[in-house]
Order: C-alpha cells, then structure tokens, then sequence
C-alpha cells in the first residue's frame, strides 16, 4: 500500500485525536523504513527508489497547494481584508511624486492606442507617458507619434532596430525625468487608481524598490482563455500572497510593476542578456537587499494566449527564464547573506525535479504498454486513482479559495470555475514539458554559448482571439 492510500485510511478514524494519532504513527513508520532502507539498501533498492520518487511525485504538488492556501488566506486577513475596507477612490496620500509611465512596444500597432488612452485616464495628479517603439515593422511608431501631438503626457522614443524589451526598459528609465517608473505591456490596460496604489508603497519605506501589481485575463474566447483567468487567481495570485507572507518574491509581474529608479540604478537597470528581465531584476534587486512588494489592488488588463502553440512559446519562455536567473546568480544565492532568498529558490529547484520525475513516469508508462517493465519500476497508471480525487479536490479547493479572495476585485468570477476543471489536464501537463525543456535551454545558453551572451529580442507573441 502507498503512502498517500495509507494516508487516507487514517483519515476515517472516529476523533481528531486518534486520527492526529494514527497519522503521526503512520509517517513515523513510513520514513524510518524508507531511512533504513537508503542507509542499508538491499536487493529491493531500484523498487524503494522508485516509491520514493511515486510518493514525491504525489505529495510535492498536494503540499504545495496546501502551503499557497494558508499562504493566501493568511496575507488577506494580515493586510488584503484591511485595505479592502477603504475605496480607492478614498485612498490619500501624503504627498503625490511625479512619476513616469514607461510602455516598451514591438509591433503595438492593434492595441497601444487603447492602451494610451486608459493611462491618460489615471487618478493621480503628476505623471508622464514615456513610450518606446523598438523596431516595429507595423504602424505602431505612426500610432504613438500621433497620439504624442494629441497629449502633452505623451513622449516617444524610437528605436530603429528591435534591441529587446530589456533595452527599450533602460532607454526610457535613463530618459525619464522622474524616480519613480512603472512598467506595462503595450497591450495592457492599466486600471485608473492603480499608479495610486502603487505608489502608497513607495510612500511608506526608504527600502521599497518595485511594487508588481494584480494582471487580469482579458482574452476569455476560448477554453485555454477561460482556464487561465482561474490560474492567475489560484496559481499566480496565491504564490505571490504566499511569497509576500515569508518576504521574498520570485518574480514582479514584468506586465504592470513599479519601480524605484534609485534602486534600479544600484544593480545595473535591466539585463539585455535575459531572456525574462522581470524575473532577473526581481532577483538582482533582492540580492541588493531591497524590499518588493505585491499589490493585488492595482490592476492591469493583459492579453494571453489562446493557442497551444502560444501558450506553449509563452510558457517555455518563463521557464527557461527562471532556469537562467537561477544559474546566473547561484554563487550568490548560496551565501548567508542571500538566506532569505532560499525559500522560493528552493521551491522553483524542486519543482523543476518534480516535471523530471512526472516526465520519467510518463515515458515509463508508454514504454510498459508495449514492453514488459521489471516490477519494481512499473507505474500505476496514467489515469485517475483515489489519490488522483485527491488531487482534484485540493485543486478545486484552491481554486474556490482565490476566486473567493479576487472575486472584490473582478466580479462574476464564479462563472469560470466551472472551466477551471481542465487546469490539471491541460496546464500540468504543459507546465511539466516546459520546466523539462526550459532546464535544458538555459544549461545550454549559460555554459555552451561562444562568445558574448546573446541580446534577448523581441518577438511577437499570441495575444488571444481579437
């Protein structure tokens, strides 16, 4: 019998007490015969090696799950439930810091007029619109020229040749006039008091180097669409409320987060080099030793794949950036100093191991339907199990949780839980494809690359079904 089949026996004991009991004796057991059988290991090694990686493969993501919901319900009564109480509209602040609007655009033409527009309509006193056109090949420098005549908050830059995101982030930071910058998509649709609420977080500690905002699903025609709306909430938006919980964030959101220019300036603006600067300049800032924080509050309206083909581009993308920021700053990541970081580095290590483990099942499984496996490594089954329910029940408990929490935020949420049923098919198993190939991506640029690391570039991406 496995480990999580035991687990649930258990669970139908008659008192929390007897079943505290029984648990606790359960696992004492379980993990003194797997030490035993590492310290001394025996003809059944390959076999115990094997349960271990079953049972991991089993626990990591239930324990997870568990962990980003007491997480996120923790931050909502430590803070978010509090500051919910008073409107925006409401808040005040002390004083109100000029601040720059900084939008990098590669072929924007379709949206960054509606874009613009929505900034101009901000509630806050003093702010510009610094906008980059970064070797665009469609309309888009046409676009913002002619709304830069129309508006006095608007400047453009133009760049003649596409020198990536990262490049176009640090030319207008270098030419804003202001200390205060905040980032956004140039498809993005950034909520009127959400420049507010950011900067309340300036306006209260010396240390705050970047604030990431709340994105939201706009693209909602399609299954993959509706998916993903459940998915920031339950997914994204509970793992930054967790993060937030323990002090360190893996990654601001490179899609709406504001940033202090002092701080920016300590560790060398933004990577050219990276493929995902967001999650490089979280890293660089935090080793720095500033503070980031997370504002679900200030919300921005972003377009997302609707395509496989997309969401797969997309996803590989973040996960070999994450493999490469991890690789990059491993010395410093393993000193005392950068302790604090440990926790969500340690948790990305893990769940990378965890999508090689998945991938190994799975190709064990297509192997054993047509050859005959030893006994000792032959895999359950592809298919639902108790354990599988159980499964299935935390996630759509995780998913009630957020959708309960950001419903304040996005009203009528509750008619995409109905879709969120599809997350484990479809996301899990692209997030493992892409964790496995993101790895290798990134080994391969770090430590096989000739010569001068390459200038990430833009492409353009899947903005959904228009």
């Amino acid at each position: 019998m496995s480990l999580y089949e035991t687990v649930f026996d258990v669970a139908f004991t008659p008192t929390w007490s007897s079943y505290v009991m029984a648990l606790w004796q359960t696992l004492a057991g379980y993990f003194n015969a797997l030490w035993n059988e590492i310290s001394a290991p025996g003809a059944s090694s390959l076999e115990s090696f094997f349960r271990i990686l079953m049972d991991f493969a089993f626990y990591y993501p239930l324990l997870m799950a568990y962990l980003w919901i007491m997480g996120g319900l923790i931050y909502y009564y430590r803070w978010e439930r509090k500051e919910n109480n008073n409107s925006v509209e409401e808040l005040e602040l002390t004083e109100y810091p000029p601040v720059s609007i900084i939008i990098p655009c590669h072929n924007e033409g379709y949206d960054i007029q509606e874009t613009v527009e929505y900034l101009l309509q901000q509630d806050y006193p003093d702010f510009e619109i610094i906008a980059i056109n970064d070797g665009s090949t469609d309309n888009t420098l046409e676009v913002l020229l002619s709304l830069a005549t129309k508006h006095e908050r608007v400047r453009v830059i133009n760049m003649e040749q596409n020198q990536g995101k990262a490049m176009g982030l640090n030319t207008a930071a270098l030419f804003s006039k202001n200390e205060f910058l905040i980032c956004i998509d140039g498809d993005a649709l950034l909520d009127a008091g959400a420049t507010k609420l950011i900067m309340q977080h300036f306006s209260s500690g010396s240390r705050v180097a970047a604030v990431t905002g709340n994105p939201r699903i706009r693209t909602r025609s399609t299954l993959l669409g509706k998916i993903q709306v459940g998915e920031f909430s339950a997914i994204i938006g509970l793992i930054k409320r967790c993060q937030q919980i323990y002090g360190r964030i893996f990654t601001v959101s490179g899609v709406v987060c504001g940033f202090r220019k002092a701080a920016l300036h300590r560790v060398g603006y933004w990577s050219t080099d990276m493929i995902t600067e967001d999650i490089d300049i979280t890293c660089k800032l935090q080793l720095d030793h500033w503070d980031i924080r997370y504002e679900p509050r200030a919300l921005c309206w972003i377009l997302m794949p609707e395509t496989l083909k997309g969401l797969w581009s997309q996803r590989k993308r973040w996960s070999q950036g994450g493999s490469e920021v991890l690789l990059k700053h491993s010395k410093k990541l393993a000193t005392w100093k950068s302790r604090r970081m440990a926790p969500i580095y340690l948790e990305y290590l893990i769940s990378v191991l965890w999508a090689y483990v998945m991938m190994m099942f799975f190709i064990l499984w297509v192997i054993d339907l047509f050859f005959t496996l030893p006994q000792g490594v032959l895999v359950p089954g592809m298919y639902p199990t108790w354990g599988g329910m159980l499964l299935g029940i935390t996630c759509l408990l995780q998913f009630a949780v957020s959708l309960i929490i950001d419903s304040r935020y996005e009203k009528g949420m509750g008619k995409e839980y109905y879709w969120i049923i599809w997350y484990p098919l479809v996301y899990w198993a692209v997030n493992v494809g892409v964790a496995v190939t993101g790895l290798y991506l990134a080994i391969r640029k770090t430590f096989f690359t000739k010569g001068k690391a390459k200038r990430a570039i833009w492409t353009s991406p899947d903005r959904g079904v228009h």
